[in-house]
């Protein structure tokens, strides 16, 4: 019968639907919907398949052939034998009369099976079909659910739309609970910008600012906390609460040189470099770097204390706030400290040069500059190098030899030797602070300047005076108004520059106890200024000291 298509069939494209009862089986064709054709719904099928006398069927490939109309036969139950009276009966009165006659025979209703998961948030409903292959309704599943007590959660929607599968789905899910935030830092520094070389307006990289080190200042934000939050409890499908867990705390990362301000801030107590260890967040004022400063280092500038391992190579600087020390030389580079110790020496090359506010310890000095606003310590020697220092300049090694360039002092000079035999010329002057004096002199020339500068505001405003302002456009008006105003932050400063003339005058002029001493000898060449009051040395003199008296340089014992 297969082979001939002579076999019993019901419906048609026409129809909509096509039932063909083959010897393999029973297969069902839905035709792909129209704008004119009929909508199928799965018991208008199952219907028929009853008036046919077909029990056993596959329902979920059924759902799914009338679902997706796709006009392709599919195989949804075992072959029965059917006659064509049967067949023409089927949509009939008389096929109802029938079917009423086997209601009582019909399939069973599968049974629902709700699986629970241990958490009690899911409930999955799914079928068993052994006893029975009809699709419980949707008021059969929700009695099941009710009878199970779940009441939170059900998706009624869900529920209407798996009717007509046999596949598992979800029935109900509680709101789980959510964990409340953990506590964590937010620091307000980036230490990952470290080893990045500067680059500036113009995109131009500078090799000498590597950016080596992160620096603060004393109280500037390091880090804030960000306290954990409350967890938000849930409710299972059984609408019992279910409590959740708050975030976890976290200790702040208080380290050395740090202080918490209110609960949750954390500040630097001093300036210095940042060091964060993960748990700990610290301020050290001492800045150790275990080389040499040159290209691999950059130049360093530090709010604090440094140490230096290594040299400091030409054309590089070290700046710090507190003291340096340097381990090694100072090759041809600038060195700007609190107190400056150099282990080795001080090399010019014509831009050596160390400045210091207070005192500086160095091995030897050729062709160099020192500043100290205090004393100057060389062990060995000084060679054609300009010292300049308040206090003390001193050469008191085994060496100990002040030759050649400039040595000027407040209170003394001190060296085993000054100048040579070969009868280099070498300048001393003590009794005068080098550094008062060149503020004196740099303030009276800001003094000068200013006067000049208000004196030339003063008589343009007076000719500006005698135009009729009512005249002159707004432009040139705002600019009259704004030279007007220029005149008062001026005078102001000469006011002051005044004062502090006055105050450097006063103390140059107390300065009146210089000396210049010389442990072995002091020889021709030297050029000697004594609170102002100069002479040359004429012969050699031996462990002598000069100093003023009566107005005069005079030569007395060491």
């Amino acid at each position: 019968m297969g082979d001939t298509n002579d076999y019993p069939k019901l419906g048609g494209q026409d129809a909509g639907y096509l039932f063909e009862f083959k010897d393999d089986g029973v297969y069902l064709t839905i035709y792909p919907n129209t704008a004119d054709s009929l909508l199928f719904e799965l018991s208008d099928m199952r219907q028929i398949l009853r008036e046919s006398g077909v029990a056993n069927y596959d329902v979920a490939t059924l759902s799914r052939t009338v679902r997706e109309a796709s006009g392709i036969a599919q195989k949804i139950a075992d072959p029965i034998k059917i006659s064509a009276d049967k067949l023409a009966k089927v949509g009939t009165d008389e096929a109802d009369s029938e079917d009423a006659q086997t209601d009582n025979s019909e399939e069973a209703f599968a049974r629902i099976i709700v699986d629970i998961s241990r958490d009690k948030m899911k409930a999955t409903v799914r079928y068993d079909t052994k006893k029975g292959s009809r699709l419980p309704t949707f008021d059969m599943v929700m009695d099941e659910l009710k009878a199970l007590r779940i009441t939170n959660g059900i998706d009624e929607e869900e529920i209407k739309r798996s009717y007509g599968y046999f596949k598992p789905y979800v029935a109900a899910q509680g709101q789980p609970p959510i964990t409340g935030d953990n506590a964590y830092i937010d620091r307000k520094f980036d230490l990952g910008e470290k080893g990045r070389p500067v680059v500036d307006e113009y995109d131009r990289v500078d090799y000498k600012n590597l950016n080596l080190f992160v620096l603060v200042k004393a109280n500037e934000t390091l880090a804030i906390r960000i306290p954990q939050t409350k967890g938000t409890p849930g409710k299972n499908i059984y609408g019992e609460v279910v409590p959740a867990q708050n975030g976890r705390p976290i200790p702040m990362p208080v380290g050395k040189n740090t202080k918490v301000i209110g609960e949750n801030q954390l500040v630097a107590a001093i300036n210095g470099q940042i060091v964060d260890t993960g748990n700990k967040i610290s301020v050290d004022p001492r800045l150790e770097i275990q080389s040499s400063v040159g290209v691999g280092t950059g130049n360093i500038e530090f709010d604090g204390t440094v140490i230096i391992s290594g040299d400091v190579q030409q054309g590089f600087f070290v700046k710090a706030t507190g003291d340096i020390e340097i381990r090694g030389s100072v090759n041809g580079a600038e060195i700007v400290g609190r107190n400056v110790l150099v282990g080795g020496g001080l090399t010019g090359a014509e831009r050596g040069k160390i400045q210091s506010k207070e005192n500086v310890n160095v091995g030897f000095v050729e062709n160099a500059v020192i500043e100290a606003g205090g004393s100057i310590n060389i062990v060995k020697f000084a060679l054609h190098s300009t010292l300049r220092a308040g206090k003390r300049i001193i050469l008191d090694g085994k060496q100990g030899q002040l030759m050649g360039g400039i040595a000027i002092a407040g209170e003394e000079v001190l060296a085993k030797l000054i100048g040579n035999q070969a009868n280099v010329v070498t300048r001393v002057s003590v009794g005068i602070d080098p550094n008062l004096q060149q503020e004196y002199h740099e303030v009276c020339k800001n003094y000068k300047e200013g006067k000049k500068k208000l004196l030339h505001i003063t008589q343009t405003l007076n000719t500006l005076s005698k135009i009729d302002i009512n005249t002159l456009p707004q432009s040139r008006v705002d600019q009259i108004n704004a030279l007007t105003r220029s005149q008062f932050p001026i005078a102001g400063q000469l006011k002051r520059d005044e004062k502090r003339i006055k105050e450097l005058e006063e103390k140059l002029a107390d300065m009146k106890h210089g000396k210049v001493r010389a442990e072995e000898a002091i020889f021709p060449g030297v050029r000697l200024s004594i609170n102002k009051v100069n002479r040359n040395v004429q012969e050699k003199y031996s462990r002598c000291t000069m100093y003023l008296e009566d107005g005069e340089v005079t030569l007395g014992p060491f």
